[in-house]
């Protein structure tokens, strides 16, 4: 063969050869490619599966949650509305649109004369939670009654001891008389604890829900009556005689709970955690527009705004759920209602706080 076409030959191997190589370089890219995709798509795959599942446990876990709550509190008024931290989220709509977040889509309101007839309620089931005295709440659940507290709302409560224009105007005059009270109310607990300070044992009390009381006194069938808050200053405005009130024995002075039945928490464990963030963006919402909220109070009560200031200060409503100060009143009312016989057992009230 001659060297010309030994040369061409080996040219023609060589050019073979680089084909070779370039198409094996090319197929190898491809591979690495298609495997890169192939691992994208599985992380992707599975990314998107793991959010799936987390969308779907919340999902799941809100499904267990009651689309209606319903809640209790003390008093009447056009709005069907409580006062307070409270009644200004709901008027609002600050807790609605916090507790639509976890699947509840209704808050039935639902407004009790007393605390005792409220728990009622909540021990047969219409109720899922409410906002109330300490002492029936106490007295209720020392009654077997299944509820846990979750907050103290107020640690303020006021109450007031009154009389006729010309009735008794001390304590110790009530020696021998009859006063009428709302049982199971703080009222009851701080008549009767003003009453044994004084040394007075004589006495008669009687079961009347405020408009009766105050009836009965005007009439003059009872001597003197226990009182709160607007009521009682619409009396003494009247020419009532005010004998004692609890601001001059502040560890006579009632708070304000909101318990929830162990049957919702079994519904929503999460509710007392939920409840008490959602009171508190309430709470700074007043905070920031607080003529608006004295003169919500005031119609709520059909009252003046100055009166509002007055019974119902910004500085009453507490932001802590379980504030220091708050538990000691609350447990120096528990072992009062123990010692009187009012609350059939003893109990820990940092075993009946939910954490």
């Amino acid at each position: 063969m001659s060297r010309v076409k030994q040369r061409g030959l080996r040219g023609l191997v060589r050019l073979a050869l680089i084909a070779v190589l370039i198409m094996a370089t090319a197929w190898l890219q491809a591979c690495g490619a298609n495997n890169s995709s192939n691992e994208n798509a599985k992380d992707s795959a599975n990314a998107g599966a793991s959010a799936s599942t987390e969308t779907a446990a919340a999902a799941d876990k809100n499904s267990k949650v009651p689309a209606v709550l319903n809640y209790g509190y003390i008093g009447s008024n056009d709005k069907n509305l409580p006062g307070g931290a409270e009644g200004w989220g709901f008027y609002k709509g600050i807790i609605q649109e916090e507790l639509k977040k976890y699947g509840i889509e209704e808050v039935k309101l639902t407004g009790f004369p007393n605390g005792p007839d409220q728990t009622e309620s909540l021990i047969s089931g219409r109720l899922d939670f409410g906002g109330l005295g300490d002492t029936p709440a106490i007295i209720a659940v020392a009654s077997g009654a299944k509820t846990r507290l979750i907050n103290q709302t107020n640690i303020t409560n006021v109450g007031y001891l009154i009389s006729g224009p010309n009735g008794p105007k001390t304590v110790e005059e009530l020696k021998g008389k009859t006063i009428a009270i709302q049982k199971g109310s703080y009222m009851h607990r701080y008549v009767v604890g003003l009453l044994k300070q004084a040394g007075v044992t004589d006495y008669k009390l009687v079961h009347m829900l405020a408009p009766d009381g105050q009836a009965a006194l005007a009439r003059g069938d009872v001597d003197a009556m226990t009182n709160s808050g607007f009521n009682a200053e619409k009396q003494l405005a009247q020419g009532y005689t005010l004998i004692d009130d609890s601001t001059k024995h502040p560890e006579l002075h009632g708070t304000s709970v909101t318990v929830v039945s162990e049957s919702y928490l079994e519904k929503f464990p999460d509710f007392p955690k939920v409840w008490n963030e959602a009171r508190q963006k309430a709470i700074e919402d007043l905070k920031q527009h607080e003529d608006e909220y004295y003169q919500f109070i005031a119609d709520l009560n059909k009252t003046t705004v100055e009166l509002a200031k007055k019974i119902s200060p910004i500085s009453f409503i507490t932001e802590e759920p379980f504030p220091a100060e708050g538990i000691t009143r609350i447990t120096g009312t528990k072992d009062f209602l123990v010692e009187e016989g009012l609350a059939k057992k003893d109990y820990k009230i940092e075993d009946w706080e939910v954490k």
